[in-house]
């Protein structure tokens, strides 16, 4: 016996959005929706369109609040399925891109706090290039900064004294890692705030460092066994599971970061030439040699794993709408495995720590890896010289033992 198939054909369409439907269907299809699945959206389209030309409206009547409307009458009126915002934005989407629903205009910042911090996020993007996920983490601890300490934004009534306690509150309530991001960010605002002229001294050294025991701890990678079964752990008869497959290995042999895998572009592997164009933190663009079984592995899940799209990205979603991993899914992906294998759950960092601790103990020098892991300086690559505890053990000294007569 089949499998029950949902016609298209079935969805019959009546009022102003009807003649979308067919463009909208091949939007779907571009977005990766299977016949049966848009079939789903399809119908919301339907009844969104009966529910407009009931109230005499057209589709320059769908605002904001009236989407709301239809949403809470949906609600009402028994659906269970499709009947919140997130649901609705693969259509919502489409019909502002054919411009059927009302632009509306760019609203100014709800307050001082919001004006000040939409200079603050086109400095970090266009003054200080940094990356967009840095971006949103500075700004949000700016936010709180300027909620806690400012009236409204008005930060030429800061002092020194007032940076110094945000900071000790900061670090009563998290860990010296989560104040150190704090520190930076609230430096980076104060240093824009002094170069826009509003306020008369530059505050950002008044926000002092923060230290810790952190560097106490050894960098930890995974075992060897952790690692086979992080691998095993992925059904690879299954697209999914040929995704996640590829994501692990690249994880764990090439060292890259979870961001550097999200990013990672069709155009940036030449097969030929088996090398592969990593695009880093900063900017940073470097070129790294393709190892034969991650080259294998990515070629599968091109071949029978990656779902028809547009994208140039390599890894994307699996279930529509199709879109580009993001830094967060590729950690999502390690951590599902982590459960499926039954190891301790660890993030993507970690298996770049593990390539490292291989190397280490391979004897790769320690500047080579560095290169590959593509360190700004050997600094930051020393730290895991002290993983090596046999040689470690050599320079120490014998424990001095006193005359036993």
């Amino acid at each position: 016996m089949g499998k029950p198939v949902s016609k298209v054909a079935d969805v019959r369409f009546e009022g102003p959005l009807a003649p979308f439907a067919d463009g909208f269907l091949d939007k779907l299809r571009q977005l990766g929706y299977t016949p049966l699945s848009a079939v789903h959206q399809l119908r919301l389209l339907a009844h969104l369109s009966r529910w407009l030309d009931e109230r005499g409206w057209s589709g320059r009547d769908l605002t904001e609040g009236c989407v709301a409307e239809y949403l809470a009458s949906r609600r009402s009126t028994g659906y269970t399925l499709h009947h919140g915002r997130r649901a609705m934005l693969p259509l919502l989407d489409f019909l502002a891109a054919q411009h059927v629903t009302p632009i509306e205009p760019q609203r100014p910042p709800s307050s001082g706090v919001e004006a000040l911090l939409d200079g603050f996020e086109r400095y970090l993007v266009s003054e200080r290039v940094l990356a967009r996920s840095t971006v949103t983490a500075y700004v949000a601890r700016g936010r709180r900064f300027l909620v806690d300490y400012t009236i409204d934004g008005e930060v030429s009534a800061l002092r020194t004294a007032d940076v110094t306690r945000a900071i000790t509150a900061e670090a009563g309530r998290v860990s010296v890692g989560g104040v150190q991001y704090y520190v930076a960010a609230v430096r980076a605002l104060l240093r824009y705030c002094h170069l826009q002229g509003l306020v008369d001294a530059d505050l950002s050294a008044a926000a002092l460092a923060a230290t810790g025991r952190r560097m106490s701890l050894l960098p930890r990678g995974i075992g060897d066994h952790d690692a086979q079964a992080l691998m095993r752990a992925c059904d690879r008869r299954r697209p999914i599971g040929r995704r996640d497959y590829a994501v692990l290995l690249v994880l764990l042999r090439l060292g890259l970061r979870a961001g550097e895998v999200a990013r990672l572009g069709l155009d940036d592997i030449d097969w030929r030439a088996g090398v592969l164009v990593v695009h880093g933190k900063g900017g940073r663009v470097d070129r790294m040699p393709l190892p034969a079984d991650v080259g294998a592995a990515v070629t599968s899940y091109l071949q029978r794993g990656r779902p028809a799209t547009d994208l140039r990205e390599v890894f994307v979603t699996a279930i529509a709408p199709i879109h580009r991993l993001t830094r967060e899914a590729v950690g999502g992906i390690v951590r599902r495995a982590c459960v499926r294998a039954g190891v301790s759950p660890v993030g993507p960092h970690r298996l770049r720590h593990t390539t490292a601790v291989r190397m280490v103990r391979a004897g790769v020098p320690l500047p080579h890896i560095g290169q590959a892991l593509r360190h700004q300086g050997l600094t930051t690559t020393a730290v895991y010289t002290r993983i090596d505890l046999a040689a470690l053990r050599m320079l120490a000294r014998p424990w001095p033992i006193g005359d036993q007569r």
